[in-house]
């Protein structure tokens, strides 16, 4: 149900629209778009990697790439520019945007990245690469509040998690395109063009988004959402969100579960590698066939929490059965440490099990990412996925340690926590929030 939002102030919704119109899912698919070159953009540095043995990289010619020190150093510096930039740019992203508004903030972060990710291709030192990359992390941090928000504002709550899943499946696109993109204009035009190439899609999609009439058709405020704006009235945003269990909730269940996806993504490779003795130009199709299944989890994730929704379920329990069953399939990542020993010159029971863990990751991502649509309004949604998404970083920095310290010896310990992390994860979140949807204080 729509109401007359005309006497509201700055509330930036039409009240002609209508509450439910196809255009929302030519949003998806710019919102999918914009998500694709997200991930593009981070990852080109890491595919010309090879393109990078330069002088100003600390490269000694004829010194085998085991003992170039310093070059290796100085790469895994402006790597960590980015990370850092990226976890503290996630904390004032989210607000940035909810002020804004979801059409020029979104704006606003991609032509920042845009712009970034382009200044690459002028650098000629390692200082040059750092300084790119922190506005690269700064700029990529907006993405995902602003996504988030958008689909608050275009879908309802019974869609929201598909069209979530939707348009994240877009970090997993990237992986399909960026590396023969990037291969094909690196080849022709040096590794300088690459980033120019994905850069300039940013700029083009910016274009796109300003054209598109965002705010004159989006539909008109939903009485859920009316319900739920004194969630974030009378005080501070920060001290109010401090005293909300909602917010609590989200934040740890992000700081629990991101950092597994972040292990497969650095990991995944290594480890098919150290136990199966698959190299990159063999490891790259179990990559695809796992890449792919993430995106039908995506996707299937999402669907889910509506198919139950409008066949009566309330969104608490739609939301949450998602969630659990995508937390259940997570857990027969346990057994792959024994893999090896079952199957020792078969990885693909392992990739297998890679496949659900990552697919069932997706689904709860996808979920996961619509619960503060269920519990704040539209104009703190961005804020509370800002801060989610920086806690989910920091987790992933704590639990690379973790990985880097134990992996080798104890694979077994870090595939337990992997596979127990989201059960954990939604007990603590049904504690603090036993109903999405009411009012939730500490």
């Amino acid at each position: 149900m729509s109401i007359n939002t005309a006497s509201l102030p700055d509330s930036g919704f039409t009240t002609a629209a209508p509450e439910k119109s196809n255009i929302r899912w030519l949003v998806c698919g710019l919102l999918f778009l914009a998500t694709t070159i997200n991930y593009m953009d981070r990852s080109v540095f890491s595919l010309i990697e090879p393109l990078l043995h330069l002088d100003f990289m600390g490269w000694i010619p004829g010194l085998d790439a085991a003992h170039q020190t310093t070059y290796n150093l100085n790469f895994g510096r402006v790597l960590i520019c980015f990370q850092i930039a990226y976890g503290i740019g996630l904390l004032f992203a989210g607000r940035v945007i909810d002020k804004l508004g979801t059409k020029v903030g979104y704006t606003v972060a991609i032509v920042v990245w845009a712009c970034a990710s382009m200044s690459h291709s002028i650098v000629s030192s390692v200082a040059g690469f750092c300084v790119a990359r922190v506005f690269l992390g700064l700029g990529e941090a907006g993405n995902f509040p602003a996504a988030i928000k958008a689909v608050t504002e275009w879908f309802p709550s019974e869609e929201r998690a598909l069209a979530t899943g939707l348009f994240n499946s877009g970090t997993n696109a990237s992986a399909f395109i960026a590396p023969v993109l990037i291969a094909a204009v690196a080849a022709r035009w040096g590794w300088h063009a690459a980033f120019i190439c994905t850069g300039s899609m940013g700029l083009i999609w910016a274009i796109l988004w300003l054209i598109f009439p965002y705010n004159k058709l989006r539909r008109g405020t939903t009485q859920t959402q009316a319900n739920l704006a004194p969630v974030t009235q009378g005080g501070s945003i920060y001290s109010i969100l401090l005293r909300h269990r909602g917010f609590w909730a989200f934040c740890i269940a992000k700081g629990m579960t991101d950092p597994i996806w972040w292990f497969y993504l650095f990991y995944l490779p290594k480890f098919l590698n150290d136990n199966y003795g698959l190299n990159l130009s063999h490891v790259k199709y179990p990559l695809i066939v796992i890449y792919t299944a993430a995106s039908i989890g995506s996707i299937a994730g999402g669907w889910l929490s509506g198919f139950r929704m409008k066949r009566g379920h309330s969104v608490n329990s739609g939301r949450k059965f998602a969630l659990l069953l995508c937390a259940l399939c997570v857990t027969p990542i346990m057994l792959v440490p024994h893999m090896h020993t079952l199957f020792p010159s078969n990885a693909w029971p392992a990739i297998g099990l890679f496949c659900l863990a990552t697919a069932a990751h997706q689904g709860w991502s996808a979920n996961l990412f619509s619960t503060p649509t269920d519990m704040f309004p539209s104009t703190g949604v961005s804020t509370v996925v800002g801060i989610g998404g920086a806690t989910g970083a920091l987790g992933g920095a704590c639990f690379t340690w973790l990985v880097s310290h134990y992996f080798s010896l104890h694979p077994l310990l870090i595939f337990m926590m992997a596979g127990l992390a989201y059960v954990t994860a939604l007990m603590i979140f049904q504690l603090l929030v036993p109903r999405l949807g009411g009012r939730q204080t500490a």
